[in-house]
């Protein structure tokens, strides 16, 4: 097994939530496909990168021989987070599903205390708090949390959401011997599951131009694809509190390329949010080494 740095798979969660933050401007470009169809296009090549990856790399396929608790999980996690948050987004309004589904980095910071050798530690708490504050002015425009009674099967898909990211990439941690190879067949089973899906619930729509299809691809190539594998090497061996924390700095990029693309704009409201993400990240990344608060 290759052995890597804590420093070294941090940086690969990081790049992940970098590649995360260009998910809305890439889905905004393919936004009249239906979302469990787009999810199983986008899956589909993420899960044949890695697949393709091993024609450099022989024996990397043995991965697909993981265990069977790392085939539940992984599907769980890249199944079921999809269809939870699409099922929130069709039942409940945009903005509180978002927010709700948001509570998935402060999520991973408590539950991490659980794993062996970790511990809660009040810069990653105040820092994913300021975080999920920053987070909920930028998905919410700062209009905030307005409960209603009709969506609440909506809110449960949203918070079934985050707490299913959560724990898959929490304890992701507990398989840190299983290779990251593995997620290309979690790819793709996911996306079988989500075509079954879509051909059940959905029409199907093809993109119209060439945008669409580009965009469709750079989503499966980033996104939905390498992202996925770099978490996994974050999740197994970085530092994963602070990547908790650090996670909330995603809508943040989300904004900021949507405003470069036109489609969002900074206002007074976004600046501030931005602020408490990086106020909340700069408190984590302090003391993340070593501390003991």
């Amino acid at each position: 097994m290759t052995i890597i740095s804590t420093r070294a798979a941090t940086s690969c969660g990081v790049a992940a939530l970098g590649m995360w933050g260009m998910l809305a401007t890439l889905t905004s470009l393919a936004s009249d496909i239906p979302p469990l169809q787009l999810t199983a296009m986008t899956l589909g090549i993420g899960g044949f990168i890695g697949v393709l990856s091993w024609l450099v790399r022989p024996g990397a396929w043995k991965a697909l021989g993981a265990p069977r608790r790392a085939w539940a999980l992984g599907i769980f996690g890249l199944f079921g987070y999809h269809l939870a948050y699409f099922t929130a987004l069709k039942l409940a309004p945009a903005a509180d599903a978002s927010l709700i589904a948001y509570l998935w980095p402060l999520l991973i910071v408590l539950m991490s205390s659980f794993l062996p050798g970790e511990h809660l530690r009040t810069v990653h708490v105040i820092g994913a708090g300021l975080g999920f504050l920053g987070a909920g002015m930028l998905v919410s425009g700062g209009g905030g949390f307005s409960p209603d009674g009709a969506y609440a099967t909506g809110y449960a898909a949203a918070l079934a959401c985050a707490v299913i990211w959560s724990s898959y990439s929490v304890l992701s941690r507990l398989l840190g011997a299983v290779s990251s190879d593995s997620i290309a067949g979690f790819c793709l089973v996911s996306a079988l599951l989500a075509m079954i899906a879509h051909l059940g619930f959905e029409t199907t729509v093809w993109p119209g131009d060439i945008t669409g299809w580009l965009a469709i691809l750079l989503l499966g190539l980033f996104p939905t694809g390498l992202a996925f594998y770099a978490w996994d090497v974050g999740m197994k061996h970085g530092d994963i509190q602070l990547l908790g924390v650090l996670s909330y700095g995603t809508p943040v990029i989300s904004t900021l390329l949507l405003a470069l693309f036109g489609r969002a704009t900074l206002t007074p409201t976004v600046l501030v949010a931005m602020g408490l993400v990086t106020l909340g990240a700069v408190i984590a990344a302090r003391k993340s080494q070593g501390a003991t608060a």
